[in-house]
């Protein structure tokens, strides 16, 4: 399996830098089966079905994005430039494990200034990050970090415009609650409150789930063979509500349906090999490519992802990769609107994709 077979050629006027208003006016691509449709996200209650279960993911997404000055004591004065950080994640060893530019002109040591009294500290360079540590912790360093951080747009994004203000609602999901991710989980930009309100009211129920999605989710593949390929990992939890939810749909013969590879990935990694939940928390670097054996997922709402990423790969895996060449194919035609800030579709398989037998990250069962 090359990584050349889950190529496509994209218009670069498709790549969308701000999301549509109302989020539900989003376009949908609906293919179920051999079929396909053309709707909006605000469609979905007359598309799904009553006893549906939607799946999401409740996740935060932190103003990691940073812009300070970098200041070293030197024999003739101390020495100042600038230093651009995007926190990763808390670092086992205390502090922050973080991107910056410039990586290499950072040494142990050095000390950068930031806007709302937040100062880091170069605890350690690695060869592809630091490890930062803060004169500030919990309550006073999350306040100075919304005061001094920016939202970390996707490279696609960022390449076209800066972040604004603006971007602390758009990259935020309206039931983000735990804060922790460094990208949005983007099929749950779609809901707002009144599509929320219409699903409950025709009978589609929803649980949350929460996945930190990293910045390695934007990581290129760099093997030719794509089953030799290292996923990131990712910190993630089901709670034992969120997993009766699950067993008691599927018992009632509902379907099981995340909103976003996020969610999916994460209770694929959790689900025992007959599809049952019980509460997990734990890391999980599962990746999901064509032969996969979906364990509990029925269906799946997700954007239009890259050329050979990772994403194209999981939903080649759930609907085969010429039907999704062949979707794409038609969102490019029709003008959908394509990654973090684009439009979605609903992808549903027109056969079980829940047997037995699956392949799953780490993580620890907690009931």
């Amino acid at each position: 399996m090359k990584l050349s077979d889950f190529d496509f050629d994209l218009p670069e006027e498709l790549i969308a830098t701000r999301p549509v208003r109302p989020r539900s006016a989003a376009r949908l691509l609906v293919a179920e089966g051999a079929g396909q449709r053309d709707l909006r996200v605000g469609d979905l209650p007359s598309v799904l079905r009553p006893g549906d279960l939607l799946v999401l993911n409740n996740t935060r997404v932190i103003p990691a994005r940073l812009d300070g000055r970098r200041h070293r004591p030197t024999p003739e004065g101390e020495v100042e430039a600038g230093v651009e950080v995007t926190l990763l994640e808390v670092a086992a060893q205390g502090g922050w494990r973080a991107l910056a530019r410039p990586l290499r002109k950072l040494k142990p040591g050095d000390e950068i200034r930031f806007a709302a009294g937040l100062v880091a500290s170069v605890a350690e360079r690695m060869e592809d990050s630091v490890r930062l540590t803060f004169n500030l912790e919990g309550p006073a360093f999350d306040a100075a970090l919304s005061q001094a951080g920016a939202m970390p747009l996707p490279p696609y994004i960022a390449a076209r415009r800066a972040a604004d203000p603006q971007d602390k609602e758009d990259y935020q999901t309206v039931f983000a609650r735990h804060p922790g991710a460094v990208a949005a989980p983007t099929a749950s930009l779609h809901f707002d409150a009144d599509l929320l309100a219409a699903l409950a009211e025709r009978g589609v129920a929803t649980t949350e789930v929460t996945l930190h999605v990293g910045a390695g989710t934007f990581l290129p593949v760099k093997v030719d063979d794509v089953t030799q390929h290292r996923m990131h990992s990712e910190w993630g939890e089901v709670t034992e509500e969120a997993a009766h939810a699950i067993n008691r749909t599927r018992a009632a013969g509902g379907r099981i349906i995340p909103v976003g590879t996020t969610a999916l990935r994460l209770i694929e990694s959790a689900a025992a090999p007959d599809g049952t939940l019980a509460a997990w928390a734990g890391d999980t670097d599962i990746f999901i490519y064509p032969g996969y054996r979906f364990r509990v997922t029925d269906a799946l709402m997700t954007n239009f992802h890259l050329p050979r990423s990772t994403l194209l790969m999981l939903v080649s895996a759930l609907m085969g990769k010429e039907r999704m060449l062949d979707l794409y194919a038609h969102a490019i035609k029709e003008g959908y609107r394509f990654f973090s800030y684009g439009d979605a579709s609903l992808l549903v398989p027109g056969r079980s994709v829940a047997p037995q037998g699956a392949q799953t990250g780490r993580g620890t069962s907690l009931g």
